[in-house]
């Protein structure tokens, strides 16, 4: 009677995909030839996806028989087998329902196919490629660039929404001398900037650096501050500086590892900066030292293994940059007007005289949020509600900042997750850049995807280019979560598609309980259109940043194996990063393949005493 039930249960998710498949007939037959098998397997699985099957799944394991978990790439093959079997074991003479669909093998191969197509080939011993986003000195240093590519980068991203052409081009210059040096290749993939909204600009401050170490609750110094020094407009990667110090490129060529910069600051200190290592046309230094630097301070600098010294000064300093301290409690104003952002105005009884304000990059959004939406500043760290709307401005009450204050800057994520957007994917500055982006990279990636239409606007600007590109779908949004399947029918008119999975949004925009199944289910559906997906934000942000992980971000960049590709962001510490985001993917791939556990043998396994402690491999 099991079985029966079994059978009858299969052939109703079976119909039901034919179904969806006729009604479909005319999309399928718009999709790229490369992908019409795929296209329709998709339909497949969402066919399949719209039975609760848990009950079914255990059924089928409690009988010995494949319960259905992993079928994602091959779903009529798959289901089609188990009504097979099952037929045999009631030894019925039925027909077979349902059409042949893509073998086991089949479904592998296309994905392969796919991934290479777009991320270029396999030049490892790992299936899952890397891809690292340029830092602003990948321009200049072809040293980095070479070292990313001797430890495993096989893509390399560059973000349209920071710098130029021309430091683009050098990049891409570099990426190619690093290829042809290794006699290998390394795509580039292209971030359209989309339209994200973000904090304007904040009013400058004061012509002044100030250096301050991290201390404990005692005053001693826990962590020195991090320095970098170099010539004027030369930015440290990923901004991850604790101060910087112009000076002329002169002086900074002359500075080594193990030298000490001495100057006297402002309140008359006399302090010090050990120089720890060169990066670029920049040098990296630590000061224990709280200090104030302005222009014209005279720099001493001290080298330890030659005699003399040798004096500079800080060349002309820019207005420091302003930030508006946030608490619980407080009001942040934020408004349309291009105007700059302040900090909040105190009374001498500690009264708030004047709120702070900023505006934002998107003012379409006053004409969507409504009182009561909750707002996420800053990537999350910083939460609110929407508490007053008035002429193109509102009053966002502060829910949760941290104990000391949470500092908001310029050029800072705002997220509005139960707000109701029409925001669509292609801004004017992606039309300028997007002639660029199709003469030079290998895929271009389409930020802020939220349903077809979005994806329709750019292919028919590459239409316009007469270009074939590669393209990125860049999921971040509920919306583009919940319109997926569209979006994929779209997007696979063209050839190759990728999908992005844009964690760090999205876990926001869905909410933090939520986004561990969005995940899933996003790699679920991108597997069963035999489309590579990519896992980026955060993986191992700590080590790149910092140079220490945290076990959480192993764990994380263990699971991302299962992905097609794994996305890096800049930092200090990237060619750390990446030689060690290589080695957990090669280890990981003997033990997984997508999400289908793969078992090698343990070591010492005929006896009692398994050595799981010799993990070397």
């Amino acid at each position: 009677m099991k079985l029966e039930l079994i059978q009858v249960q299969l052939e109703e998710i079976m119909h039901k995909a034919g179904k969806l498949e006729a009604e479909y007939a005319d999309r399928l037959s718009s999709v790229h030839p490369n992908y019409r098998e795929s296209a329709s397997n998709l339909l497949h699985y969402l066919a399949f996806r719209s039975f609760d099957i848990g009950e079914l799944q255990q059924r089928l394991r409690y009988l010995g028989l494949p319960d259905l978990a992993n079928i994602e790439g091959h779903v009529m093959t798959s289901l089609r087998t188990i009504w097979s079997i099952i037929n045999k074991l009631l030894d019925n003479k039925g027909i077979m329902p349902g059409k042949s669909g893509i073998s086991i093998k089949r479904s592998e191969e296309l994905l392969r196919i796919n991934t290479e197509n777009l991320f270029g080939e396999d030049y490892s011993k790992r299936k899952t490629r890397i891809m690292v986003t340029m830092p602003t000195e990948a321009a200049e240093d072809h040293l980095l660039v070479n070292n990313l590519l001797k430890e495993g980068m096989d893509c390399a991203r560059i973000n349209c929404a920071h710098d130029d052409q021309k430091v683009w081009t050098a990049m891409i210059e570099n990426v190619k001398l690093a290829g042809e040096s290794m006699n290998r290749g390394c795509k580039v993939m292209m971030d359209l900037g989309g339209p994200k909204l973000r904090t304007g600009s904040m009013r400058p401050g004061p012509k002044v650096i100030r250096i301050r170490p991290y201390r404990d609750s005692f005053g001693w110094v826990e962590q020195p501050a991090k320095v970098w020094i170099a010539p004027t407009g030369v930015m440290p990667p990923d901004n991850d500086a604790d101060a910087i110090i112009p000076v002329s490129s002169t002086f900074v060529e002359k500075i080594r590892r193990g030298n000490i910069l001495l100057f006297t600051d402002l309140q008359g200190k006399n302090c010090q900066i050990e120089i720890i290592r060169k990066q670029g046309r920049g040098r990296w230094g630590l000061c224990s030292d709280s200090a104030y630097i302005t222009t014209g301070t005279e720099l001493h600098l001290h080298k330890v293994k030659e005699s003399g010294k040798e004096k500079n000064y800080v060349s002309e300093l820019l207005p420091s940059e302003q930030y508006i301290s946030l608490h619980i409690g407080d009001t942040l104003v934020l408004h349309s007007e291009a105007r700059a952002g302040e900090p909040a105005v105190y009374d001498l009884q500690g009264a708030v005289v004047k709120p702070a304000h900023i505006s934002c990059s998107l003012t379409e959004i006053f004409l969507s949020v409504k009182v009561g939406d909750p707002v996420y500043l800053n990537d999350g760290k910083i939460e609110g509600f929407v508490a007053r709307l008035q002429n193109n401005q509102m009053d966002i009450t502060i829910t949760h900042a941290s104990v000391n204050g949470s500092k908001l800057r310029a050029d800072k994520g705002i997220n509005f997750p139960k707000t109701k957007m029409d925001i669509r994917g292609l801004t004017d500055k992606d039309k300028a850049d997007l002639p660029f982006v199709v003469g030079n990279a290998d895929a271009v990636n389409l930020s802020f995807v939220n349903r077809a239409a979005d994806v329709k606007d750019l292919q028919l600007e590459l239409e316009k280019l007469e270009a074939s590109i590669g393209i990125v779908l860049k999921i971040e949004t509920r919306d583009g979560f919940k319109n997926l399947p569209e979006i994929l029918l779209q997007a696979m008119q063209s050839y190759p598609v990728g999908i992005m999975v844009a964690r760090g949004d999205l876990a926001i925009e869905t909410g933090w309980e939520n986004f561990a199944t969005i995940q899933e289910e996003i790699m679920r559906l991108g597997e069963s259109a035999h489309i590579p997906v990519i896992w980026a934000t955060q993986v191992l942000e700590s080590l790149a940043k910092k140079g220490v992980p945290t076990r959480s971000e192993i764990t994380d960049a263990a699971m991302s194996q299962r992905a097609e590709c794994v996305m890096l962001n800049k930092g200090s510490y990237i060619e750390k990063a990446l030689k060690i985001l290589n080695e957990i993917l090669v280890k990981m791939q003997s033990h997984q393949d997508k999400r289908q556990t793969i078992l090698p043998r343990l070591k010492n396994s005929q006896g009692l005493g398994l050595l799981y402690a010799d993990t070397g491999e």
